[in-house]
């Protein structure tokens, strides 16, 4: 007799956007009769979660902070008799390993190897180890290692890129030029509490990479890693703050750069120690070929799991669920639509007005989904993925409808920002610029 005992899943860091009927973790198994459940790895949300509306504690059947009591908290999670343990947050990635390890070890990345999936000076570590090229990178805490490390590598009139150990979504990213004051945002970066509510106690300091930036995100099975998308994505910058995503146009997977970037992920993501679950990685294909940015064991953020899912049919979330539940391994994917993802900037910090404006946006042919604020709420200045001003999805069959339309998106977001400006808003200033296209050269090589 099939076993009528309630099913659950433990979902550790449970911060999902909400998208109609779109929950993330807690829908996707929902709708499989599993009740999710989150832990949660602080002993309170995040600030910066629940400023940014990801955070919504209804939509699981109970939440559990940790209070750091680990034994306590493993005693807990095994009360629920889980089906999986799942990640829903970069914050997330070194708990839900611990957690994993010792009470699901059949879903296991390689023991112990959560550090170098989260720790940036550790990734590098992790692929030279591999014999996997990636950029010169050293993390340290003393600025003489640093200029010794520059000077040593032949970078000194070479630009860098600063930025913490422990960041996710571009967070405090600075570009110095070649020759440029480095120490400035060393300082500023060193010893500063993060988004995740830690401190930065080293700086990770790179070589700057020249090429088009990707996404490409996996799904892993039992060491398998399964192609799951391919973005080429654009950014813009802000004075030294760098990596302030403008758009991600999906590609397909017969795309000549695909198979060569898909290849050097899956082996990053050997060299890091991912053998389950999602694995989201962003590269730079350089003329030397591609070099891994930075990748993280979870599914890839914002908005991008309901964009993936209007390309392909498919992402990293309900794959996750089909290998929880059924075991499956997919090793592709097939693109059904030409999608975009842009997002929104806000030029200025303050309660958003004449938001009329940008509601116009989900007029038009191509959008599929659009997310901004209500008129009123306080915003700050776009400076990074957390403080974008939103999203939009633009899918069709051709790539005309879409230009011509993200060209409308733009006008509109311009059109916006001077409207706030006529309103006495203080503007920021620190200049830069937006790309107009994927893998233009105003897009390459950020290192974010």
């Amino acid at each position: 007799m099939k076993s009528t005992r309630q099913r659950h899943v433990i979902v550790v860091d449970g911060y999902h956007i909400r998208d109609g009927d779109d929950r993330g973790f807690a829908s996707a198994f929902r709708a499989r009769g599993v009740l999710p459940v989150t832990v949660m790895s602080t002993p309170r949300p995040l600030a910066k979660f629940v400023k940014k509306n990801i955070w919504y504690p209804d939509d699981f059947e109970a939440v559990h902070f940790y209070d750091g009591d680990f034994e306590a908290m493993v005693k807990l999670v095994e009360s629920y008799d889980p089906v999986g343990i799942v990640t829903g947050n970069e914050s997330g990635v070194e708990f839900a390993a611990q957690l994993v390890e010792r009470i699901m070890p059949q879903f296991q990345n390689v023991p112990q190897s959560a550090k170098c999936q989260r720790h940036k000076g550790e990734m590098a570590l992790a692929l030279e180890r591999a014999g996997l090229p990636g950029p010169r990178t050293l993390s340290s805490d003393d600025p003489t290692e640093v200029d010794a490390w520059i000077k040593a590598n032949g970078l000194t009139d070479r630009p860098l890129i600063l930025k913490p150990p422990h960041s996710a979504g571009t967070d405090n990213v600075h570009f110095v030029p070649p020759g440029g004051d480095w120490l400035g945002h060393f300082t500023h970066i060193l010893g500063r509490v993060n988004g995740f509510e830690l401190r930065n106690d080293t700086v990770i300091v790179q070589e700057f990479l020249e090429g088009p930036e990707y996404i490409v995100d996996l799904y892993s099975v039992d060491g398998r890693h399964g192609l799951v998308d391919t973005c080429i994505y654009a950014k813009h910058d802000r004075g030294p703050r760098i990596g302030i995503y403008d758009v991600a146009d999906f590609l397909p997977p017969d795309h000549p750069d695909v198979a060569v970037l898909a290849d050097y992920v899956m082996r990053a993501a050997d060299a890091v120690g991912i053998r389950n679950g999602s694995t989201h990685a962003e590269a730079i294909m350089t003329a030397d070929g591609p070099r891994l940015v930075e990748l993280a064991a979870r599914y890839s953020g914002s908005c991008m799991m309901i964009s993936g899912s209007l390309a392909t049919g498919d992402n990293q979330i309900e794959r996750t669920v089909r290998h929880v539940l059924d075991g499956e391994f997919r090793p592709s994917f097939e693109l059904v639509k030409e999608v975009r993802t842009l997002w929104l900037c806000s030029d200025w910090a303050g309660p958003v007005r004449h938001m009329e404006i940008l509601e116009a946006i989900a007029e038009l042919p191509t959008v599929h989904s659009l997310s901004i604020p209500p008129d009123g709420r306080d915003m700050p200045v776009t400076n990074d993925v957390t403080t974008s001003l939103g999203w939009v999805i633009q899918g069709a069959d051709d790539w005309d409808a879409i230009h011509r339309d993200s060209a409308r998106i733009r006008e509109l977001e311009q059109t916006w920002n001077a409207a706030r400006a006529q309103d006495g808003q203080a503007p920021d200033t620190g200049g830069g610029g937006r790309s107009e296209q994927p893998g233009s050269a105003a897009a390459a090589g950020r290192n974010t």
